[in-house]
């Protein structure tokens, strides 16, 4: 039987990726759902009342959470698995048409959004989306990847709307790899080479950079059924192998942390030279982490520090910082 759970203002409930196993009913106090306007990226706040549910539609759809849940006073709400919800409601026709009146509201609400994206023209092209890859890697300090994408870009769209900032991020990314000595292990050209290149991208290349896009806009599904395409069709080594690593970072966007382990154990087997090899046993050392097994995690950590690449490497870096924090 579910228990009431006790939550001080201010306190976190549940974040948005988080495993979502529960659904809760608000007893006492008042929750507030944030999340992001797929429009316009703005925050939106929904608030919940004494009486009302949440986080039904991803415990039922066994999919992570997609808002944060935060107490906004004192609360108390009772906390019930996917099959105690599904008897209760059974048993009660009124928390079926509350549900009923929730879905209708989010549903017009997802119309509305997607009305306005279509009126906007809102749609990104391989370009625009091979584009925003480079800036990701590029921010997030990942300038062996940014370099990569950005030459990418400019090999295959040399006249492109973003070209010259393009060559301008990819002369910072080199920059950057110069001082730190890492990088993507296969030989780039210059920026003044790929801008008069005439090499053609093949289907599994834009199919893959396609994949990347919609890593960056965070459709880690939609992107994992991309790559797992690209492995499947076996057509082009370069792409399959590149492929073969997102496929184990998908998982792990995923919250699927197990079947992360599993692949890139797998993937290590069958490329045991990968140029990402580093930043697997990574993701592998995180899974471990997440799923409370910080001996093994370990493990993983310390095998990154005695591989090549230096302490500015990125995966050593990061794996610096991991071990610190599980000893400290």
């Amino acid at each position: 039987m579910p228990k009431p759970q006790k939550y001080k203002a201010g306190s976190i409930i549940y974040f948005q990726g988080d495993p979502a196993d529960k659904v809760l009913i608000l007893q006492d106090g008042a929750v507030d759902l944030s999340y992001r306007k797929i429009e316009t990226g703005e925050d939106v706040h929904d608030m919940v009342s004494p009486g009302e549910f949440f986080g039904v539609k991803s415990a039922l759809g066994r999919y992570p959470r997609e808002e944060n849940a935060m107490a906004l006073k004192d609360a108390v709400a009772m906390a019930f698995t996917v099959p105690e919800f599904e008897a209760l409601a059974m048993a009660n026709t009124r928390i079926i048409m509350k549900m009923l009146k929730v879905f209708s509201n989010q549903l017009r609400k997802v119309h509305k959004q997607v009305a306005s994206l279509i009126a906007k023209g809102d749609h990104q092209n391989p370009e625009a989306g091979l584009f925003g890859v480079g800036e990701y890697y590029l921010n997030t300090q990942n300038y062996g990847k940014a370099r990569y994408v950005f030459s990418r870009y400019l090999t295959y769209y040399p006249s492109g709307r973003n070209a010259a900032q393009a060559a301008s991020n990819l002369q910072q990314a080199e920059i950057n790899l110069a001082k730190t000595g890492s990088g993507y292990s296969e030989p780039i050209s210059t920026s003044a080479n790929i801008v008069s290149t005439d090499e053609a991208l093949s289907d599994a290349g834009k199919d893959f950079y396609d994949a990347l896009s919609m890593v960056s806009q965070q459709k880690y599904q939609q992107a994992y059924l991309a790559f797992k395409k690209i492995v499947d069709a076996n057509e082009d080594a370069e792409y399959v192998a590149k492929s073969s690593y997102e496929l184990g970072s998908c998982l792990f966007l995923m919250n699927k942390f197990e079947d992360c382990i599993k692949y890139f154990t797998m993937m290590i087997t069958k490329y045991p030279k990968h140029p990402e090899l580093a930043d697997a046993l990574f993701y592998m050392g995180q899974s471990y982490e997440k799923t409370s097994r910080a001996s093994q995690a370990a493990i993983f950590y310390k095998k990154i520090l005695t591989m090549p690449g230096g302490a500015e490497d990125g995966a050593n870096m990061k794996a610096r910082r991991a071990l610190k924090a599980l000893e400290g």
